[in-house]
């Protein structure tokens, strides 16, 4: 019979809480970096946000990106952007929002229809204008912060406050992180990084609740343990799960980057990001963080502990 692919030893015993002044520092040195990096360089808003014109277009044979680049560059529209869309054949054409109402950015679409001429299939005009692309913003961070609240009421309900606020604190460091990287690398910032950042925290309160679930278990059956030791065991008997997680949905994500087309490789790149800070950030922050929320074993609820054979299967299934 084949064994199971373990990525963790058993009983593993790595002393996670040890190395949190490490892990803290490291943290508060990325939240700031980001903080600094998004107010000095901004964010590269799609056009979702600043507004602007979109087209999709498809020629007959290979795109020549360089020679319509050049083409559209010299028709005094302002800033245009071209990049390949799924195959060679297809091309994401950006414009910036011309001056004026919603005339002057039919003329400017005209005009670039004129100018690539008829050998060219235009599969999709959109344009998008400041009012939408400011109630955009507002809706996105919306989204962000009732979701983030309502994790938070959640976890209060489900464990204990403490737990509650430790997990948001988690929260805030990975899409706070995420939000950062994009300003150092100038992605595009669209509604799918938006979509992106919420599917991060649902990942990344997934982990952390598995780990607080351990916690909490533990606390109860290890009454004489220290918060440090109970938290160290939680954290390494709960370690091949997380790591088996993080991995397979690695995998995934991987590939929808590199194959999955030009559309969806900046919502699959935030997810890789946030996939890799979320699980950092459940072991090292989250959990270690709980050493300062005064936890007390008195304000776990009282339930019968589980006997040796009950925590031998869930350590068994990882």
């Amino acid at each position: 019979m084949l064994k199971p692919i373990r990525l963790i030893p058993r009983n593993t015993a790595i002393d996670f809480i040890g190395k949190r002044k490490i892990a803290f520092a490291l943290s508060s040195l990325l939240v700031v970096a980001s903080i600094a990096l998004t107010g000095v360089l901004g964010l590269n808003f799609g056009i979702d946000f600043r507004g602007g014109i979109l087209m999709e277009v498809r020629t007959e044979g290979p795109a020549d990106i360089s020679d319509m680049r050049s083409t559209l560059n010299g028709l005094g529209i302002g800033e245009v952007s071209l990049q390949e869309f799924g195959s060679d054949r297809d091309v994401l054409i950006r414009i910036q929002r011309q001056q004026g109402e919603e005339a002057e950015q039919i003329a400017a679409i005209d005009r670039v229809n004129e100018a690539l001429g008829t050998g060219v299939e235009y599969r999709r005009t959109e344009f998008v204008g400041p009012t939408v692309g400011a109630e955009l913003i507002r809706a996105g961070t919306l989204a962000v912060v009732l979701a983030m609240s309502a994790i938070l009421v959640y976890i209060w309900f489900r464990f204990e406050w403490q737990f509650g606020v430790v997990a948001v604190a988690a929260l805030v460091h990975d899409v706070v992180s995420t939000i950062g990287l994009f300003a150092l690398i100038q992605h595009e910032f669209n509604l799918a990084t938006v979509a992106a950042l919420l599917t991060i925290a649902g990942y990344s309160i997934n982990d952390t609740v598995v780990v607080f679930d351990r916690v909490r278990e533990n606390l109860r059956r290890y009454k004489k343990a220290s918060m440090l030791e109970v938290l160290n065991r939680s954290l390494n008997e709960t370690l091949s799960r997380t790591v088996m997680t993080s991995v397979t949905t690695l995998l995934a994500l991987v590939a929808l980057y590199f194959f999955g087309g030009a559309v969806i490789r900046d919502f699959a790149f935030a997810l890789i990001w946030g996939i890799v800070i979320g699980t950092y950030s459940s072991v090292f922050v989250a959990v270690p963080l709980l050493l300062f929320m005064n936890l007390r074993r008195t304000s776990v609820k009282d339930q019968a502990p589980e006997s040796d054979a009950e925590v031998a299967a869930k350590l068994e299934q990882g």
